[in-house]
């Protein structure tokens, strides 16, 4: 039955961002990004500090382990964003060119290469969160779940305006989601496999949960956010937040309510 969750789970964040980025025009999509942006901060920040911290420390597991557990996943996330980085902008560098609207097969190709192994590799390892999650309960994993794809959504729709203006179609564009979106469902089954057999490493994934969402909250998305200078936006910017993280509160009072 965790299983069944576990896929559920996996596959319907997925299956959201990849229906928004199909079905909204790239206006829509671009207004859409600005919005949830703010609401998914609020919601990662609620969900590491609500329900998956205080989740590890209830564990028993020693409280100094959890806290070099936390420390060593921002630093692991950092590097591995880095890296990212360094790939990506390697690449451009080396184009020598401007990308196109077209629909040239030999430059757009590479680019929508990058982008797929890299949201594979990073759905994966989201898949693998949300296995842990699900293993320590059913109400916390679904919580996970959501706060994964607040995260997701807006970051896929972000990846498919690029291979559109990279010069992919919109059929291709969604096709290269869904094939990403697929790494989630893997890594959900191969955490759920390893897992289930070695539970002492819940505590340990849950925290590296929590520093994930921390680390993509305060090191993408709030960055992201101090783009808009106006004051008007920054309020609604802090309400969003505020929203997000309520959402997580008032859930987490919910589901251990019964």
């Amino acid at each position: 039955m965790t299983l069944f969750h576990i896929i559920a789970a996996t596959l319907i964040g997925g299956s959201l961002s990849t229906l928004a980025g199909g079905l909204l025009s790239l206006h829509v999509l671009s207004k859409i990004t600005k919005r949830l942006v703010s609401l998914s901060a609020g919601l990662l920040l609620g969900a590491a500090t609500i329900d998956l911290l205080p989740e590890a420390i209830a564990s028993g597991e020693d409280p100094e382990k959890l806290g070099w557990t936390l420390g060593l996943g921002f630093l692991g996330f950092f590097l591995l964003e880095k890296f990212a980085i360094l790939r990506h902008g390697h690449h451009h560098e080396g184009d020598g060119h401007e990308h196109q609207h077209g629909h040239d097969r030999h430059e757009a190709g590479p680019e929508g290469l990058l982008i797929l192994i890299g949201d594979s590799l990073h759905n994966f390892v989201d898949g693998v969160l949300i296995a842990s999650a699900f293993l320590v309960d059913h109400r916390l994993g679904w919580m996970t779940a959501v706060a994964v794809a607040a995260h997701e959504i807006p970051q896929e729709i972000g990846d498919y305006i690029v291979l559109i203006n990279a010069g992919y179609s919109r059929r291709r564009a969604i096709i290269y989601n869904l094939i990403s979106g697929l790494a989630a469902v893997v890594g959900g089954i191969a955490g759920w496999a390893l897992l289930s057999s070695h539970h002492q490493l819940l505590p340990y994934l849950i925290t590296i949960s929590a520093a994930a969402f921390i680390y993509v909250a305060l090191a993408d998305l709030v960055p992201d956010m101090h783009k808009q200078r106006q004051a008007a936006e920054s309020l609604f910017q802090l309400a969003l937040i505020g929203l997000g993280v309520l959402t997580i509160m008032l859930a987490h009072r919910i589901v251990h309510s019964h």
